[in-house]
């Protein structure tokens, strides 16, 4: 993409770096005060260009600045070459030839480290290995342009990495900022535009795609002013059990709060009171041995099943049945997967286009536990194009994989979401936009930004650390309102 814009601009690469080191100042300047004293770390390539390019413009902002200088080899880049040439008497420079000669940082004192850069082929080493750990050492505040230093974009990789504070990542994400045990490197992400062509962002083919209100809105439909509630459909939430009637609860709410039509609940005996009175809205029939051959199954167009159901042989024949008689995509949680993980056989039953909601827990107790996060998108995938269905991998960033190959990756939600109850709410809502006739992929992509988003919003009003499950259902309002703008 950056020679794409090179050449049909036309625009030099020198200057391409010049304008991706203003846009880094701009951010820089804005969230750190003038006349603060920055460190400036660079490697020999063009993330090292950039980060002298940075210290440049910053000196020129009345900030004080030095740079330090770590060479992988014998050479500069051209770009990087430029741009050491161009720096100012006012920035202190230091070439560090031999290890372990690093300045003293003050915890006040701003790191940039512009180390190594999306080209990395091998771990970090020598000097560039030593820099990093006194960087994660110095207990100052770190900005990281592009990535992280000894992250790889793309693919599992062994030796240090800076431990960012922020991340100033050109154009998009990287895929290892997106994964767990690997993007918590990163820090606080953050996207900065430099001017890249738009056609070409829209022409790379890619089967890993971040969701942006864009999307989204290209996916959400407004309701018409003659809709009943016959339009919006009729969903079945099968949840609950003694101890765990909360579950049955949210998930029955959540349903009701993304705009199905009608929402029944089908419970034990002792949870029927519980449901009557925590959601009022709900209809609630009593759980037996006959529901599940019950051929009324069919005039639900939507049916969510697992939170709180327990794993019981009952629960058990239970969802054998629900598989057997219900023909149409489902929403699967919870205890269902964990039946599913007990009787493997099940998982020939599900029908295509449905959506599984596994944690890493769940996922690994379904399909096998791999060695790190990139081999557990690669079953990810595999698993989803086995079996016809669509797997939401939840967690930050959650992975939504689809039987072509796609694997969508949500960027909305935060850590105050690991709650109780939270994934409770997400069955709730993707079985109500199931049941408003969404697509299941459609269904998977808006539910969890939906569900993400409202948890943005109540993380605004009640902090992380205060969030309930409840919260995010009181909020999802926000979250379609934010669409309907």
């Amino acid at each position: 993409m950056d020679l794409f814009t090179i050449d049909h601009e036309p625009v030099k690469s020198i200057d391409l770096m010049e304008r991706a080191a203003a846009a880094c100042c701009s951010w820089i300047c804005t969230h750190y005060s003038a006349g603060g004293q920055i460190t400036v770390f660079c490697g020999s390539g063009n993330n090292g260009g950039d980060g002298l390019a940075i210290a440049r413009q910053l000196s020129g902002k009345e900030y004080q600045v030095q740079v330090y200088l770590i060479p992988q080899g014998d050479t500069l880049s051209p770009d990087c070459r430029q741009n050491l040439d161009l720096l100012p008497k006012p920035v202190v420079l230091h070439r560090l030839s031999k290890t372990g000669n690093f300045p003293d940082i003050r915890m006040d004192m701003l790191v940039i480290d512009a180390l190594l850069g999306t080209g990395i082929s091998r771990p970090a080493e020598g000097n560039t290995a030593e820099a990093i750990q006194f960087i994660n050492n110095s207990r100052s505040p770190v900005v990281s342009i592009d990535l992280p230093s000894g992250m790889h974009p793309d693919l599992p990789m062994k030796g240090p990495v800076v431990q960012a504070t922020h991340t100033l990542s050109f154009t998009s994400y990287k895929l290892s900022m997106l994964l767990p045990g690997i993007g918590e490197s990163a820090g606080e992400i953050h996207i900065i535009p430099i001017g890249i062509a738009p056609e070409t962002i829209l022409q790379t083919p890619t089967l890993l795609q971040m969701t942006d209100r864009d999307m989204l809105n290209s996916i959400y439909r407004k309701r018409k002013p003659f809709s009943n509630k016959g339009d919006f459909g009729h969903g079945l939430i099968i949840a609950g059990s003694a101890g765990k009637m909360g579950a049955a609860v949210l998930a029955t709410r959540g349903c009701l709060r993304a705009g199905a039509g009608l929402v029944t609940c089908l419970v034990p005996q002792e949870g029927r009171d519980i449901l009557q009175v925590a959601a009022p809205e709900a209809m609630c029939l009593i759980r037996d041995d006959q529901v599940a051959d019950n051929p009324d199954l069919s005039k639900y167009r939507a049916l969510g099943i697992g939170p709180g159901l327990g794993t019981s042989p009952e629960t058990d024949q239970l969802l054998d049945g629900i598989l057997a008689r219900y023909g149409h995509p489902m929403v699967l949680d919870a205890d269902a997967l964990n039946l599913m993980a007990l009787h493997p056989g099940l998982m020939e039953k599900i029908p295509g286009g449905s959506l599984l909601t596994p944690h890493p827990g769940e996922f690994g107790r379904l399909f096998g536990h791999t060695s790190d996060a990139y081999s557990r998108l690669d079953l990810l995938r595999q698993k989803s194009r086995e079996l016809g269905v669509i797997i939401l991998l939840k967690g930050r960033f959650t992975q939504i994989a689809l039987p072509d190959g796609t694997c969508f990756f949500n960027s909305t939600g935060n850590p105050g979401m690991a709650t109780g109850g939270s994934g409770d709410c997400l069955t709730g809502i993707l079985t109500g936009l199931l049941c408003q006739g969404y697509s299941p992929a459609d269904t998977a992509i808006l539910g969890t930004w939906l569900h993400g988003l409202a948890g943005d919003i109540a993380a605004t009003r009640f902090s992380q650390e205060a969030m309930l499950a409840t919260d995010l259902l009181e909020n999802l309002a926000g979250a379609f309102k934010s669409l309907e703008n």
